[in-house]
């Protein structure tokens, strides 16, 4: 079958033309709608969730010549030292569609992928892997980032990468789930949280640190969340059973406070920076620690006593595997987890929609939609 029939033959996007700031991303309609090759399906995107990922890209943050946070004028305006990576250090070709968190339906597929797929509605797993290579080197494109993402009207993914799911949440809805909600539920099952345990979330407010709580919470664990001060009210709207201001000149102080000293069975960390080090003290012996970012800047201090001899396990967490992707879908299509949507932008407004993002005074999502949709 022809493999567009069912898309026109162009489409509005925003593309990104190279690293630096807000305006390197430009709207644009007439862009060729990309066509589904073998094994690949054509998903008309219903909405595309913000997150850190763009704007690192954007900026050069993953450019290991970096050792600062992304600021809000950083974001904004980019960098000027020549800085510029995909999350894995390879050269970023322009112009580039990005954006990682998928939900849409499937219109057209081609060669060799199921025409069932055809009409359904999915939520895309933004990790392409090469199922050839170890299991925790897999990743060999990041939607978004290595291959055009959902800032578009249309975007071709791997079938296996589509996920149906049946849900009566909206597609902004459904958006927020892919990036966050999978590597927060990765963290978790690397670290082997287990009910009756105790979690500290660094960043709770934001997209994966929202996440965390609900799936911690559904693993029965008690969670402590740190945040900004000005997010405590609409944190304990979650129930976490504890909750500590990130601003909070002795952070050890007043986890132990909470759970007494060295009580963290596990941190869940996508801050780093200067934090890091007090972090590993809140842990008890054998505890468990696990990052997935570093918006507090990429380069933290270590005792090394601290991670000898008190047997801690870390974990980096670049991408989630195929088989927890599955599991959140799962979690999905039972309700179990619930989105949090903070705001939705059309597609066109990309600019002030990460903007807002930058500003870090949200919870849970920023979403942005096609226009006119």
């Amino acid at each position: 079958m022809d493999p567009i029939a069912d898309a026109p033959a162009s489409m509005a996007a925003v593309q990104l033309n190279g690293h630096g700031g807000l305006d390197q991303l430009v709207y644009r309609t007439g862009v060729p709608t990309p066509r589904a090759g073998s094994g690949e399906v054509l998903v008309k995107v219903g909405a595309c969730a913000l997150n850190n990922t763009e704007i690192n890209t954007r900026t050069g943050w993953y450019d290991r010549v970096v050792e600062d946070s992304v600021s809000e004028e950083l974001g904004r305006s980019g960098r000027d030292d020549g800085a510029g990576a995909t999350w894995n250090s390879t050269a970023m070709t322009f112009p580039r569609i990005q954006g990682a968190s998928v939900a849409g339906t499937v219109v057209a597929v081609g060669d060799s992928a199921d025409e069932n797929l055809i009409g359904t509605r999915v939520v895309v797993d933004p990790s392409v892997r090469d199922p050839n290579l170890p299991p925790r080197a897999q990743i060999v494109e990041y939607l978004g980032g290595d291959r055009d993402g959902g800032f578009a009207e249309y975007v071709v993914v791997p079938a296996a990468n589509a996920h149906v799911v049946n849900s009566e949440l909206s597609d902004a809805e459904l958006a927020t789930f892919p990036c966050s909600y999978d590597t927060a539920e990765e963290m978790l099952a690397r670290t082997g949280l287990a009910e009756g345990e105790t979690v500290v979330i660094t960043g709770a407010a934001g997209g994966v640190g929202t996440a965390t709580i609900q799936l911690a919470q559904a693993r029965g664990a008690q969670v402590i969340a740190i945040a900004s001060s000005s997010k405590e009210s609409r944190l304990r709207e979650l129930s976490v059973d504890g909750f500590v201001s990130r601003s909070n000149s002795d952070l050890v102080a007043a986890v132990a406070s909470l759970i007494g000293e060295r009580g963290a069975d596990v941190v869940i960390d996508v801050v780093g920076g200067t934090m890091f080090e007090s972090l590993l003290l809140m842990l008890r012996r054998g505890g468990r620690y696990a990052s997935a970012g570093a918006i507090g800047g990429p380069i933290s201090r270590i005792d090394l006593r601290e991670l000898i001899y008190k047997d801690l396990e870390l974990y980096g967490i670049t991408n989630p595997t195929p088989e927890t992707f599955s599991r959140l879908v799962g979690l999905v299509d039972d309700g179990r987890i619930k989105p949090l949507v903070e705001a939705v932008f059309p597609l066109s407004q990309l600019r002030e929609a990460q903007e807002t993002l930058l500003k870090r005074t949200h919870i849970g999502k920023i979403v942005v939609i096609p226009d006119g949709a």
